[in-house]
Order: C-alpha cells, then structure tokens, then sequence
C-alpha cells in the first residue's frame, strides 16, 4: 500500500477511536454533574471535582509527554490512557455514593491525560504524509462528532429510561468498541514514525525557541476563550434559552466545531500560520454576540465560539509538528497541553469574576486576548517555514 493511502487509513482509524472515546467520555461528562447531585453532592463539590479534573487532566501531561519520549512506549502509554479514559465510565451506574462517582470522574480524566501527549505525536506521524492540518484537522472533525454522538445517546436513553444509571450503561458499547480498534490499529501500524522522513533537525535534541513564542500566543488565547459552563449559566441568567434548548446550542457549537477543524486544517496545509491569524480574528467576535446578544445573535456567536474551538484543537497542534522534532514531539505536546489547560483554567476563573462583576469588562478581557495573540502568531509566521516543515533558520542558539 502506498504510504500516504496508508497513511490516511491510520489516520481514519486513530480517529475513530477517538471518536468513540469521545462518545464515551462526552456522553457521561453531560450528566455527571446532575448525577452527583442525586448522589448527594454540593455545588461546591460539584464545582471542585469539575476544576480539581481538568486540572488532572492538563497538568499530568508535561510528565507523560517527557515520559513518552523518553520511554519510546508511545502505543503502550496510549492504550493505557484509552483504557482509563473510557472503561471506567460504565461504572458510574455502580457508584452509590458521590465520593465514589468523583473518583471515577477522576479517573476518566487522568486517562485522558495520559493517552493525549503520546496520541498527538503518533497521529503528527501520519498526518505528515497527507497535510499535517488536513490529518490534525480530520482527526478533530472525527472526535467532535463522537462528542454530539455520545451525549444524544444518553439524552435518548434518559428520555426513554427515566434513569441516569441506563444511560451509563449504554457507553459500554462505544468504550469497547474504540478499544478493539485501538489494539487492532497498533498490531497495523507498530511504527507509525515510519511514516514521517527523517531530517537533520529530527536530531536536535532541544525545542526550538519559536516553540516558546508559539506556546505563549496559545496561552493568550486559551486565556480569553471563555468555557460553554460560563456561555450557558449566561444563557439561563438571562433567558437566551432554556435548559432544554441549551444543550442544542453546544450540539451547533460541537457540528461547527467539526466542520471549521476540516476547513482550517486545509486552508493551513496551504497558507500555513497565516490561518492562525485569520481564527484568532474570528475568534475575538464570539463574546459580544455571546453575552451582549439575543436569542439569534448569541447562536451567531456560538458559531464563531465553535470555528475558535475547531482551530485551536486542530491547526494549534498542526503546527507544533512542524516546529518540533519527531523524537521531542510528545514532550512538546504535553507542554502544549499543560500550558493550554493552566492558562484555560485561571482565564475562566478571571472571566466568572468579571462576569459577575462587568459584563462588558469581560468581553473587553475576551476579545482583547484573541486579538493580543495576533502579533505572537505573525512574529511565528515570520521565523516558520511550512513547506520545509521545520522552523526556518534554527541554530544551536534558538533551542531552549
């Protein structure tokens, strides 16, 4: 088979399962909350089992990134991360007690931490033969559309059951089914680095400079984006929608989502980081249509919220592998993911102090921040080389 047909069946495949764990993981993740409140919980509790998981889930990357490169074990690592991730999501219909449920919760999202770093540089590989924004881009596209999968299904299983406990249940058939694949994709494809040529820079030991100037651009914008938890509490405050038709504002967000990560993906492979530029943009009008809007205004703002969302989970990625060599790609990514997921965590918190406080204060703060990122991006844009797809011009001096 030639390479970039193969190349393009083990993107596919890597990308269902992330589809189904998404299915998996996103269709527990929309109930969970109403869940732990049957078990019992507080919305205290609620709130920092929430927080106290995603910073798990961003933090222990930088570790597992290091870990994975170091080790070369990426298949291993990443099947134990889909293994956690999505295998203990059918045991929330066990869980009696909330303390128990909150475990499981951070369970799942310590498996994603571990499976992401090294599922990046993996899927980097093969993307690199057919577009790395089309293959980072296809890949997001595939996720997304488990993410609406997943939750519908539990709404379905709610609606016709009557009981959290079922729609727990019926994520044991996408959970399982991403993890047959998984095991079957790497007996197919046991080096997926095979697909990617070596070059000279593939041995430098060190991340390169532009690395650091991109990762702060990212964190700006990671800043500003403000969380659908926030959107929709803003939705319900001020009657935008109810709480039947807010979930179909995050479905639109999530399809947007999909599409926009297929478009930007293409569009990098032939502008390169200019596209960047052109999403931070797009990305700075959500907040005033989001939290200034009506009902039809705010929909046109969570467009544009799920065209920032697609970009950043695609193209963002796109473009550490061509900055960074094969042999550092998960070390960079678990960075990537760890200095996204702080710089997420401290704007959200910033943003629901504001929230309460200016709402105008916060779109200033929201806008402003996709548009600050702008000028980082263009100073990449200058030091980068897409067609060569290593940064231009690298010396011993610009690594760090």
């Amino acid at each position: 088979m030639p390479q970039k047909a193969a190349a393009l069946k083990f993107v596919i495949l890597l990308g269902f399962v992330s589809l189904c764990a998404d299915a998996t993981y996103e269709g527990a993740r929309s109930i969970t909350g109403a869940y732990l409140q049957v078990l019992g919980a507080s919305g205290t509790v609620v709130g920092l089992v929430a927080g106290f998981g995603e910073l798990i889930g961003h933090g222990l990357r930088l570790a597992i990134g290091y870990l994975s490169d170091q080790t070369r074990k990426y298949w291993g690592i990443t099947t134990l991360g889909y293994i956690l991730n999505t295998a203990v999501v059918p045991f929330l219909a066990l869980a009696g007690r909330w303390e128990v449920a909150a475990g499981l919760m951070m369970a799942e999202r310590t498996g994603k931490a571990i499976r992401t770093p090294p599922r990046d540089a993996l899927l980097s590989h093969g993307a690199s033969q057919i577009g790395r924004g089309f293959g980072f881009g296809l890949h997001e596209a595939m996720d997304q559309t488990g993410a609406v999968m997943g939750p519908l299904a539990v709404a379905a299983m709610i609606y016709f059951q009557g009981e959290y406990r079922n729609a727990f249940t019926i994520l044991i058939v996408p959970a399982v089914l991403g993890l047959i694949v998984l095991i079957v994709l790497q007996f197919l494809y046991p080096n997926p680095s095979d697909f990617e040529v070596e070059i000279e820079t593939d041995r430098e030991e060190k991340l390169p400079r532009i690395f650091l100037i991109y990762l702060g651009a990212v964190a700006i914008i990671a800043a500003g984006y403000a969380d659908f938890p926030l959107i929709a509490f803003h939705f319900q405050k001020q009657d935008i929608a109810s709480g039947q038709t807010i979930p179909l504002f995050y479905a639109v967000a999530m399809g947007v989502d999909a599409i926009a990560a297929l478009i930007f993906g293409y569009l990098f492979d032939r502008t390169g980081i200019s596209i960047l530029i052109v999403a931070a943009f797009l990305s700075s009008l959500f907040a005033p249509l989001v939290f200034l809007g009506n009902t039809q205004l705010a929909l046109l703002g969570i467009a544009f919220w799920g065209i920032g969302m697609g970009a950043q989970e695609s193209i963002l990625k796109a473009a550490i592998a061509g900055m960074v060599p094969k042999n550092k790609r998960a070390t960079a990514y678990g960075i990537f993911s760890t200095g996204y997921g702080l710089s997420w965590f401290l704007g959200s918190a910033l943003m629901g102090i504001l929230y309460d406080r200016s709402i105008t204060a916060l779109i200033v703060f929201s806008s402003a921040t996709q548009l600050l990122a702008i000028p980082f991006f263009v100073w990449v844009k200058l030091h980068f080389s897409t067609s060569s797809s290593v940064p231009e011009a690298i010396t011993s001096q610009d690594t760090i």
